[in-house]
């Protein structure tokens, strides 16, 4: 996926476009790190969908909030408010838990400890509302699912499901939300009176956020289960 797939075409552009490069590159190398499904066994296949349920499910909504409460910008706001919106309105966990059910893998107490040190990392980073990297963190994570969805369907199709909606949906809206978080994050910018922390500061939920998500493709990256 290139910088132009997002559709930040603006004057304003250059502003994010190392960081949004960055992000590029990171979720092209999660996905081209997802394992080969047909040499994962029906339990395998089944963990990565459940540990995916078990943190989008209950965090998503979470973590958008958070960045609205830690935004500053009109224009923040009002993007990251639609963006809400529409998750509530349009019952997303609900769809995630549908197509959880359909796939038989609704999360288990095991699968919720495969993520929780990872998780828990991120949920402890989204505390210090910090706007930028919080709205970098989402534009990251609206990013990969959306080029995730796929390979997703792809399991649940293996899994006996035919149930679409949800990976359909997101597929699509996704592309969308990604290129309105980075319109927020210009308008965020925009607003800072001090200098910014250098890239690899700023870019810290992403790194967080990158390590759950390879837990959740790949259960022996997490190391032992922490127990909470």
């Amino acid at each position: 996926m290139t910088s132009e797939s997002f559709g930040l075409m603006t004057p304003e552009r250059s502003h994010t476009a190392p960081l949004q490069e960055h992000i590029d590159r990171a979720i092209h190398d999660l996905i081209a790190s997802c394992p080969n499904a047909e040499q994962l066994s029906p339990d395998e296949q089944r963990g990565i969908i459940a540990r995916y349920t078990a943190v989008l499910e209950g965090n998503f909504i979470y973590w958008m909030t958070a960045a609205y409460l830690s935004v500053v910008s009109q224009q923040a706001h009002s993007i990251i408010q639609e963006n809400l919106r529409e998750e509530v309105r349009d019952n997303h966990p609900g769809m995630l838990r549908k197509f959880a059910i359909a796939a038989h893998a609704v999360p288990t107490d095991s699968d919720a400890l495969a993520v929780y040190r990872n998780l828990e990392n991120v949920r402890l980073f989204v505390g210090r509302l910090s706007g930028v990297k919080i709205v970098l963190m989402m534009a990251f994570f609206e990013g990969w699912i959306t080029r995730f969805m796929p390979y997703l369907e792809g399991l649940a199709k293996r899994q006996g499901s035919a149930e679409q909606e949800y990976t359909d949906v997101h597929g699509v809206v996704d592309v969308v939300h990604t290129q309105e978080l980075f319109r927020a994050l210009e308008a965020e910018m925009r607003l800072s009176h001090d200098p910014l922390p250098p890239p690899t500061e700023l870019l810290e939920g992403v790194g967080l956020l990158r390590s759950l998500i390879q837990t959740i493709l790949h259960l022996r990256a997490a190391g032992p289960a922490l127990a909470p």
